[in-house]
């Protein structure tokens, strides 16, 4: 189950892929359709999230960004 980080609040624009970079920022990229191209990231919000090992960070639904534990070794 995921966990609330930080809430940020931010409302996405279809198109769009929103993520956590590596500074812990929000950010976003045009998503490449058809012969249309991608890329061009921008920072969105300045969320300052400090990364933890073992975690997936994402943005959720509300806008936030939340963290859920990664699945590693199953068989």
């Amino acid at each position: 189950m995921a966990e609330k980080v930080k809430k940020v609040g931010i409302s996405k624009e279809k198109g769009y892929l929103y993520y956590l970079d590596k500074q812990g920022n929000v950010s976003r990229s045009k998503m490449a359709r058809g012969d249309q191209k991608g890329g061009n990231a921008e920072v969105v919000n300045s969320a300052g999230v400090k990364r933890e090992s073992g975690y997936l960070y994402f943005i959720d639904k509300d806008g936030d960004v939340s963290r859920a534990k990664m699945a590693r070794g199953r068989k």
